[in-house]
C-alpha cells in the first residue's frame, strides 16, 4: 500500500520553496566572488540568456540573491577561481565545477550522436581547431578569420568554425574560459581546469541521486517534473530513487491543498520551515529558478507568467520582457522594463498589477526599483 500523502497548505509550500531559493533573507550567500560560487552551488544552475533590454538574466538572478553583486565577481568565479563552468541543463547555464562529472555522460552521448546543431563538422577541421587552441591558447570566434557562409538559422553564425567550437563545447573537449558580454572564449577543458584527464561520468543511479539532491536543496518541495526539468529521460531512475527514499522514511509524500492529483515529496526536516517568509521584495528575471518552471510556479503561487519577447506586439499582455515582482510570498505585479544605458535610466514600459493594488506594495516596489536601477548602471 502506498504511504499517505499529507496535505500542505499553499502558503506553507511557498515558504519552503522561498527558503530553499534563499529569497527570504537579505544576504544568504555573503558578498564577492565567493558568494557567486556559493549561490550557484546552492541553486544548482543559473541560466544564461542573450536578451539585454535590461541586464542579462545570469547577472540578474545572482543580484536577486547577492545585493552587492558585481559582474566582475562572476568573471572571477568562472575564469580565475574556476568554481563554475558553462554547460547545458534545461538551457545554457552556469553550473558548479564540483558537479562537472554529472554532465560527462551527456557529453559522451553527444559525441556519439551529435544533434543538428553540432553535426557535420569535418574531422580534420575539428582536429586542426583543437591543435590551434593547444598551440596558441584560448580563442573566440572573432579570432578566426575565414570565408563567410549564409546562416542556416537566425541564431547561427556565418563563420563555419562556430559549429566546430560548439561541438567542442558540447562534447567537453572545450570549455568557455571567459565571457565578455555574450562573446565566449574557448579553452581546452583539461588545461583550463588543470586536469591530467577528464573526470569519469557517473552511473545512472548516481546521476539520479544528484538530480534529487539538487532539487531538494533548491526547491524544498519537489515533484518528478521539477526534479527532472529539462531531463525527462532521467525520470524512471529518479522515480525509483524516490520510492526507495519514501520506504526508508527519508522522504514524505505531500500535496498542495486542492491539488491532490499532483504528487510532491519533502524531507521530514524541511517540514519545520516557518510558515511565513520575510517580507522581502524581489524584481525577478523571467528565467529565475523560481519563475522558469511555469507549471510549478502556477501550482505554488497561483500565478501564470507570460514570456512575450517572441509574441507579436499586438498580442502582448504584460510586455516584451515583463519581470514578475515578488512581495513576501505573493507575485503582485509584472513590470516591463528597459534600460536606457546612455542616460543611465531605467524606463517603465508597462506596470501590470497581478493582485489588487496596495499602497504598501507600491512603496516596496518603488524602493526596489531604485536599487535595481543602480544595479543596471553597474
Amino acid at each position: 500500500m502506498a504511504p499517505a500523502s499529507f496535505e500542505l497548505p499553499a502558503a506553507r509550500a511557498r515558504a519552503i520553496w522561498l527558503r530553499a531559493q534563499r529569497l527570504d533573507t537579505p544576504t544568504p550567500f555573503g558578498a564577492g566572488p565567493e558568494a557567486v560560487g556559493r549561490a550557484i552551488e546552492h541553486l544548482g544552475y543559473v541560466q544564461i540568456d542573450t536578451i539585454n533590454v535590461i541586464e542579462r538574466c545570469h547577472h540578474h538572478i545572482l543580484y536577486s540573491r547577492i545585493p552587492g553583486y558585481r559582474r566582475a565577481d562572476l568573471e572571477q568565479a568562472q575564469s580565475a577561481d574556476k568554481s563554475v563552468f558553462e554547460y547545458w541543463t534545461h538551457a545554457l547555464a552556469y553550473v558548479p565545477t564540483a558537479d562537472y562529472r554529472q554532465f560527462v555522460a551527456a557529453m559522451d552521448a553527444r559525441r556519439a550522436r551529435p544533434g543538428p546543431w553540432i553535426s557535420g563538422v569535418d574531422d580534420a577541421d575539428y582536429a586542426a581547431l583543437l591543435r590551434r587552441i593547444r598551440d596558441e591558447g584560448a580563442l573566440s570566434i572573432r579570432d578566426i578569420d575565414e570565408a563567410l557562409i549564409e546562416k542556416t538559422h537566425p541564431w547561427g553564425s556565418r563563420k563555419p568554425s562556430k559549429r566546430a567550437l560548439r561541438l567542442g563545447f558540447f562534447v567537453g573537449d572545450l570549455t568557455v574560459s571567459k565571457r565578455t558580454g555574450m562573446l565566449k572564449t574557448y579553452e581546452l577543458s583539461r588545461r583550463h581546469f588543470g586536469w591530467a584527464r577528464r573526470p569519469r561520468p557517473v552511473a545512472e543511479a548516481k546521476y539520479a541521486e544528484y538530480l534529487l539532491r539538487r532539487a531538494l536543496r533548491s526547491q524544498g518541495v519537489v515533484g518528478l517534473d521539477s526534479i527532472c526539468y529539462g531531463d525527462a529521460g532521467a525520470k524512471p531512475a529518479v522515480r525509483a530513487l524516490i520510492e526507495s527514499r519514501v520506504k526508508k522514511k527519508e522522504l514524505v509524500p505531500v500535496h498542495i491543498a486542492g491539488q491532490a492529483k499532483t504528487q510532491h515529496w519533502i524531507e521530514p526536516a524541511a517540514l519545520d520551515t516557518p510558515a511565513a517568509p520575510a517580507a522581502a521584495t524581489h524584481i525577478l528575471s523571467p528565467f529565475d529558478p523560481l519563475i522558469i518552471q511555469r507549471k510549478r510556479l502556477h501550482a505554488f503561487f497561483g500565478y501564470e507568467h507570460r514570456f512575450e519577447a517572441y509574441v507579436p506586439p499586438e498580442k502582448r499582455v504584460l510586455g516584451y520582457f515583463a519581470l514578475p515582482v515578488l512581495v513576501g510570498d505573493q507575485v503582485v505585479a509584472a513590470l516591463d522594463l528597459k534600460m536606457d544605458r546612455q542616460a543611465g535610466r531605467l524606463l517603465m514600459q508597462k506596470w501590470t498589477w497581478i493582485a489588487a493594488k496596495r499602497p504598501a506594495w507600491k512603496m516596496a516596489i518603488d524602493e526596489a526599483l531604485h536599487g535595481f536601477e543602480r544595479f543596471q548602471r553597474g
